[in-house]
Parts: structure tokens; sequence; C-alpha cells
């Protein structure tokens, strides 16, 4: 039970109930899935429809989420190992039929609605005002390759479901009933007893033979076998690597102070109100109140205008250029009126910070740093477009390396992963280069290629090594240890299950244990609660105790190299007002996984309903996979 409300407040309906998180779309994209063409459909639900570009999209923003989970690369094979293209597509395909499924519910917001939360996204405030910005709003879905009719449309769809999520949520309530199934299901406490059977309480197993071990590699073969590797030369051009404490060129360090002195200093900022005026005699009126010391939004209000603060603003953020000089001139606690580009206004100046500019002594290391950043990005790019000419003049790899005078780095055999047979980490190779050096054959050299952030990279495969299973005299002692473990593990396992038919059969689990030349444990008022507090026993011996039924017999596997063979004895129910307690307390977690339930099934009708269609295949497609052999044809997914 937990661990399903564990995974609801995992899932888009928990994000729903605790409101829309608009901003990361904004930032990161939103995918337009309103403009699939029929002839290119990956999905299809009701008349929604996402294309080949459009999934592609969804599933780079996906894997990219995934590595930054995972801390390293997601391969093309390893996605299609795992199915991530069909998680894509599964999840892609629920969230289309329920978007659909609730607008053909009318459960839509209005267009006010929608006007009103597009205005609260503070990635489309002006950086400056600090306030909403139709120019930044469609800067930023540009960005993303989105148009503000996409957009709406997807946040409608957002709207959409937090208002059937509120709707369905509000009020729901679990029986007092459930909280009773429940209390009893975590007071309840169990007394077990159990003894094992250890490597001891078997006959030893004799040493395997060339045979048995050659048979056993042969029947392990997809675990034994070690992977391709490569023998690889890399030759490599980074900022990095040509970085040097070099001298900076003074005049260069001027230019470059002098060009950026602006940007690095810190400009005056005032804090001032500014209230339009209607005509000369308003903005006369307006003036002599706030001269008196009147509050200026209860001046604004007399006059049936509101008042434009602007809080710690530099002059480039007032709105009325003509309105930020009048301000800007006058002395802090002045009044002024000011005809504007927008109109007559009155301003008053409250607090005035200072400006500051920065020095070029100031600013120098990072100035410098910034200098040798830059050359020493241009000195590789110059060493690799000399390595590029070279080897497009016939040279190979090693020869135009030379030519550029750059070293050529050989190393390996190296597996896919970066790391060598005894699974350590090769350095210098990047997954780029790793990626480009297995999708070469025997011999193969790479281009020139750009690597991002200034690098760049050629390789070349000296020589490869197929999968292949290692030599048995290379393998034999550890091999004969795993295989002679299982074997013992097989013979604990037998006589444990042997034991434990004795039991069954009418013998006390105290006799059996005394003639198997053991003891009996007691895991005593055993409950949900403390069993994680019992380091001394596997958490299969827990799960089993609180799985079987009263005096039933289980055999399972120990803590340690043993099997445990146990019997659960009486159970009770703590009984009085902690039961009470837990019950009604246990009411709130249960409602919530009343309501993931309601939405697993909202989704499941959704896509049964409308027949939701899936390219497996078109999917695959579109992400660089090859197609399944058994799924070449559209299927329709219920």
């Amino acid at each position: 039970m937990l661990a399903a409300i564990r995974t609801f407040a995992k899932s888009w309906v928990a994000a729903i109930l605790i409101g829309l998180l608009i901003v990361s779309f904004a930032i990161f994209g939103i995918n337009d899935v309103f403009r699939g063409t029929m002839g290119d459909q990956v999905i299809k639900a009701g008349s929604r429809v996402i294309n080949s570009a459009q999934f592609r999209r969804e599933y780079d923003q996906y894997r990219k989420d995934l590595e930054q989970q995972a801390g390293q690369p997601i391969t093309p094979e390893m996605a299609s190992e795992n199915g991530i293209d069909r998680q894509v597509l599964s999840g892609l395909a629920t969230r289309e039929a329920f978007a659909e499924m609730l607008s053909r519910m009318g459960i839509r917001p209005s267009d006010k609605l929608l006007v009103a939360e597009i205005q609260k996204i503070p990635a489309f405030f002006d950086p400056i005002s600090g306030r909403f910005d139709r120019k930044t709003f469609e800067q930023r879905l540009g960005e993303n390759g989105l148009r503000p009719e996409d957009f709406d449309r997807v946040l409608a769809d957002q709207m959409a479901a937090q208002h059937w999520g509120s709707g369905v949520g509000e009020g729901l309530r679990a029986p007092r009933a459930y909280g009773a199934l429940a209390a009893i299901y975590g007071l309840e406490s169990r007394n077990v007893a159990y003894f094992n059977i250890t490597p001891a309480s078997v006959p030893a197993v004799a040493a395997p033979t060339d045979a048995q071990l050659t048979q056993f590699m042969q029947q392990n073969a997809a675990q034994l076998t070690r992977p391709e590797m490569r023998v690889l030369t890399v030759v490599r051009f980074s900022p990095q690597a040509v970085a040097a404490n070099a001298p900076v060129d003074p005049a260069e360090l001027q230019k470059l102070y002098d060009f950026r002195r602006d940007t690095l200093s810190q400009p005056e900022t005032r804090t001032l109100v500014q209230i339009p005026a209607k005509d000369a005699a308003a903005a006369q009126q307006i003036q002599a109140r706030l001269e008196r010391g009147e509050a200026p939004a209860a001046v604004a209000k007399a006059v049936g205008v509101d008042a434009i603060t602007y809080e710690n603003r530099p002059r480039t953020a007032i709105a009325d250029r003509r309105v930020a000089e009048a301000a800007f001139r006058l002395p802090a606690g002045q009044v002024a009126q000011a005809q504007g580009e927008l109109g007559l206004a009155v301003v008053k100046v409250l607090a005035i910070t200072p400006g500051r500019t920065i020095t070029l002594e100031e600013a120098r290391p990072m100035l410098e740093a910034e200098l040798r950043k830059n050359a020493a990005a241009q000195k590789a790019y110059d060493l690799a477009q000399a390595y590029d000419q070279a080897h497009q003049g016939g040279a190979d790899l090693a020869a135009a390396a030379q030519k550029a005078g750059v070293p050529a780095m050989t190393v390996g055999p190296v597996v896919k992963q970066g790391v060598d047979a005894q699974g350590r980490p090769v350095a210098g190779l990047t997954p780029q280069i790793l990626e480009q050096a297995f999708s070469l054959p025997g011999g193969g050299e790479s281009d020139l290629v750009d690597a991002g952030e200034g690098e760049f990279f050629a390789v070349k495969v000296e020589r490869i090594v197929p999968p292949t299973l290692p030599p048995l005299a290379e393998v034999r002692t550890e091999l004969a240890r795993v295989w002679t473990a299982r074997e013992t593990a097989s013979r604990m396992e037998t006589r444990a299950n042997e034991l434990a038919d004795r039991i069954r059969k009418g013998e006390s689990l105290a006799a059996v244990a005394a003639s198997a030349g053991t003891s009996v444990s007691q895991l005593t008022e055993l409950s949900r609660q403390n069993a994680g507090q019992r380091q001394d026993v596997s958490r299969e011996l827990m799960a089993r105790a609180f799985a079987t039924k009263p005096n039933e017999v289980f055999v399972t596997r120990a803590r340690e190299f043993a099997f445990s063979v146990g019997q659960v004895g009486e159970v009770r129910m703590q009984p009085g007002p902690l039961a009470a307690m837990l019950a009604e307390q246990s009411r709130p977690e249960l409602a919530s996984t009343m309501f993931r339930e309601i939405a697993d099934s909202a989704q499941a009708a959704a896509r049964t309903k409308l027949k939701v269609r899936t390219d497996v295949n078109r999917a695959r497609a579109a992400i660089g996979m090859e197609p399944l052999a058994a799924e070449g044809k559209a299927e329709t997914k219920k």
C-alpha cells in the first residue's frame, strides 16, 4: 500500500493537485502536439496527432532528463534494450488521449483564465520591468519552436487537467472501514520461529571437472562473454590542453575593458512613483498633494488613476524615456511634473542608490581569464584546422597530427562504455569519442569532429577484438568458486525443503531442527513497524513471515549464505485507542490512493474509448532506431 502511495506521489495526478508547473515547461520547452499531418502519425488520439518530429523532440527531452538523473550518457543501444522509446510512446499516447477526452467532456478553461495564467509565468516577464512582456513571451516560445497559439493549447490542457483533478479530489474521503483495515494491517504482530540450513548442514561439493566448468560457461555464455573491444588512436584539440598563463596584451585588455565597462559597472538606481495626469490642472493638484507628504496611492486614487512604482530601478527600466530623464535629474524627496512620450505625469523620487564604475584593476583578473580562454580556443581551432587540412590532403591520422604538431594517443583495448578489460575507466575518452569510434569499421578513421565548447577530435580504429568467451584457464578459479557456491546452495535448498516437509507432516519445528544439528530462533511481537529494526534476519524471511498464514511452514533465503525454515505462530491485533487513532490517520493516505486509482482508470478509459493508435516503428525511425521485426505496422493500443 505504501509503495503504491509513493508511486502516486510521483505521478502527474499528484502534480495536478500541487499546481501548474508551467515555468519548467516554458524554460525547457513544450512540444507542439497539435500540428501532426495525416501522412506522418506516430500517435493518433481522436483529433490529436503527434508526428515523427514531435515525437523525436519529446523523446530527446526525456532521454536528457534520464541522463541527468543517471549521471552518464544513454546510448541508442541502451535506450532500445531498456524500452525507453516505448515508455515515451505509451506516456504520450495516454497524455493525448486524456486531454482529448477532457476536451470532449467540455472541461476547457476560458480565454480569460488562459490569459491570466500566462501573465503569471515568470519566464515571460521582462527582466528589467519585472512584468509580463508580450515580446519576451513570443521570444521564449520561438526559442522552443512554438507559436503562441500552440502554447495556448498546451496550457489549456494543463489547466483542464487541474480542474478535473480538483473536481474529483475535492471532498473525496476514504470510508472508515478502509481506515480500520489499514489499522489492522499496520498493527498486526506475529511470532515466527525458524532455523537455518548452512553449508555445514550438507555434504561438501567436490571440485568441478573441466567438463563441468565448460558446460557451466556455455549455460551462462551471455553473462561471461566479453564485449567487443577496440584499440583506438585519438587526437584531440581542446582549449584546456593548450591553455597556459601566457602574458596578456595590455592593449587588448584595455580594449575589452572599454567595451565591457558599462555592463560591469553598477548604474545608479532610484525608487520613485509616477502618477499620470489628465491635464495641467490635475498635474498641479497631484504635485501639491505629493509635496505635502500625502501617500502616492491615495493621491492617485483620488484623481481616478493608478500610481506606477519603480523599486530600485535604473534609468533604462522606466517605460517612458522622458519621464525617466526628468526623474533622474531630481534629488531624493523632490516632486516634479514631466511631459512624457505617453502623456503628462508627476514623479516623486523616494530614494537614490548611487552607481559605481568598476576600475580596470578590479576587473583585471576576470578580463585576463576571458582573454586567455579566447586565445586558447583560437589556438585549439587553428591546430584543428591545420590537422584537417593535412588529413583532407591525404595524410592518415597519425601523419596529420604530426604535421599539426599535436600528439596522437593510442589506447585500448576498450569497450563501448569506456572501460578496459578490468573495468577501469580509460582516460582521455569522452562519450562522443566512444560513440564515433564504435561506429567505424576496423581501420576506419573519422573526419574532424566538432565536440562543442571549442573542442575537436578525430579517432581511428586500429583493431577490433570481437566478443568472445574467455579461455577456461583464465577464469577457472573464479568460475569454480561460483559453480561450487551454486551447487552448495542447491543442496542447502533441497535439504531445507526436505526438513520443511517433515514439519508439514506433523513433526515439531524444534525436533526437526535438532535432527539437523541446529536450534530454533524466535521472532516475537514482529510487526511491520519494527521489522526494519531486525538486522539479524533477511528481508526475504521478513516478507514470508507476513505473507504466510498462521502455522504454515516456509523456506526462504537467510541473511548469510544459508536457507531458513520457518513457521508462523500466533498472529495478534493490537486493540484500543492506538488502533482507532491509526484508522483515522490513515484515511487521507487511503483517499490519495483512491484518487490515483480513479485517475488511472480515467486514463485507461480514455485510451480505450478513443482507440488510440501508436506506430512503434515510425517512432523508432524518428529517433534513429532499427524497426522491431514483429511490429512493422501501426497497432491499436487499448
